[in-house]
């Protein structure tokens, strides 16, 4: 039984670290060859998993396999269009000028419920606002409505947008960011002058964050 435990442990730490290794796009939207290769890791380390009488290297020497070679594709994607083509595909304009392209759906094999679902998703209802629509190699539907249809914007309105800040996080349950303080250009001494202006410490705090404008959010820890 602990065997069975070690056995598991040592697969999990592996395939969170190939998954890390491959990119966030792995736990995103997938290209065909991404998802290929997700599909076969978790198959791979299912069977050590359930079987003990399986060499655990059985299961870690294909994991590692595979790890090495989507890094490889990956690298040679990057490097030829062609090559990344061949296993990704390409876009495919299903909407042209508000025309649906009839051939494209059925190259794609995509039917006019699945078009207006994809439509729905990006909340458009009326197939005839739509200017663009391209399905992505991740199979997903870009849709780009004519300029009447589409919200307006700040700029469309004549209205000056005030400008945004991304905020860092200083203190996140408790737990204080040495190098988030240091990438906000903040130190030790801010950080106590304002955490004595909300009469807290540290380990009390549930958020802290601070932006370029020093605009400061804190929310302090409900009682247990």
């Amino acid at each position: 039984m602990i065997l069975s435990y070690f056995r598991t442990i040592v697969l999990y730490s592996v395939l969170i670290l190939a998954i890390r290794l491959m990119g966030k796009r792995q736990i995103g939207e997938m290209e065909p060859a991404e998802f290929v290769v997700t599909m076969l890791v978790a198959n791979l380390a299912a069977i050590p998993m359930q079987d003990g009488a399986i060499p655990l290297y059985s299961g870690l020497v294909p994991i590692l396999t595979v790890l090495g070679m989507e890094l490889v594709l990956s690298g040679l994607m990057m490097c030829s269009v062609s090559f990344r083509r061949l296993l990704c595909g390409k876009p495919v304009i299903l909407i042209n000028h508000g025309k649906i392209i009839q051939e494209n759906l059925r190259k794609t094999r995509l039917s006019l419920d699945e078009l207006t679902r994809q439509l729905r998703d990006k909340d458009v209802l009326d197939i005839r606002s739509v200017e663009f629509a391209v399905l992505e190699t991740n199979g997903n539907v870009s849709v780009f409505p004519y300029p009447k249809d589409r919200p307006a914007s700040a700029k469309d309105a004549g209205v000056q947008a005030a400008r945004q800040y991304l905020p860092v996080t200083i203190i996140e349950d408790g737990y204080l960011s040495r190098e988030n303080l240091k990438s906000a250009g903040k130190d030790d001494n801010w950080l106590s002058r304002v955490l004595k202006e909300h009469s807290t410490v540290v380990a009390d705090t549930f958020l802290l964050t601070v932006d370029e404008a020093d605009h400061i959010v804190y929310v302090g820890k409900e009682p247990a």
